[in-house]
């Protein structure tokens, strides 16, 4: 029992340092949590951002295009003209980036991460102070830094909408957008990175009242019949 016991914790240790070892983040960050709606029209918006904007260097390769069309309703033609922007884009394939690996290693010092299920790994408080922690660092290759993932190869995407602030918030650089329109910005991309990570949960709301309906018409008939059964024994 005690070698079943060693071997648990030992496999348990191998896999923790697997997923947080070798990447030091800024644990004093206190994380934010974004005030969003999850629907459809907030999901789209952000994923329409995230195709023009992140998936030249991200990959989604565990959503296909056409996935789209079924859970948003979405036609081909908006799809196409709208999330297909790679180069070489198939409608049936998967939302990858046209990128090769080697040359984003090359180029940045690390092969992008896929953000597919990155909201299910990190949590959507965590990517959404991540968005909004990045500073001028004229000392890095992209001129990017991060209060949240030092050192991070990612440039601030989201630059024209934040302006752009030193280490210690003071601005050298007003945005071309107002706060309103920043925040969309940082919760869309949440809402999308959030059905991404399970785009179960379109389908679960949509039946999730007619579950809720079934389960307490069916607990009233079991409780009208369990007094019809025992109403002799009392």
């Amino acid at each position: 029992m005690k070698t079943i016991l060693r071997i648990g914790l030992l496999a348990g240790a191998v896999i923790f340092a697997a997923i947080y070892g070798g990447t030091t983040y800024a644990d004093e960050v206190q994380l934010q949590t974004p005030k969003y709606q999850l629907n459809k029209e907030t999901i789209v918006r952000g994923g329409i951002f995230f195709a023009q904007n992140c998936l030249a260097c991200h990959s989604m390769k565990y959503i296909r295009y056409n996935r789209l069309a079924t859970d948003l309703g979405l036609d081909k033609k908006f799809i196409t003209r709208n999330f297909m922007t790679p180069k070489g884009a198939e409608y049936l394939r998967a939302m990858k980036t046209a990128m090769p690996p080697e040359l984003a290693a090359r180029w940045l010092g690390a092969t992008p991460p896929d953000l597919t299920l990155a909201a299910r790994y990190r949590g959507t408080d965590w990517i959404y102070t991540y968005l909004r922690s990045f500073y001028w660092d004229p000392d890095t290759s992209t001129g990017w830094n991060n209060h949240v993932f030092p050192d991070v190869a990612m440039p601030n995407i989201l630059f024209s909408y934040s302006g752009t602030v030193d280490d210690k918030g003071q601005v050298i650089k007003k945005a071309s957008y107002n706060s309103q329109e920043y925040d969309q910005k940082t919760t869309d991309l949440i809402a999308w990175m959030r059905y991404t990570s399970d785009p179960s949960i379109i389908v679960r709301r949509q039946i999730a009242p007619y579950v809720i309906g079934f389960l307490v018409i069916f607990t009233i008939l079991a409780y009208l019949l369990k007094r019809a059964y025992w109403r002799d024994v009392h």
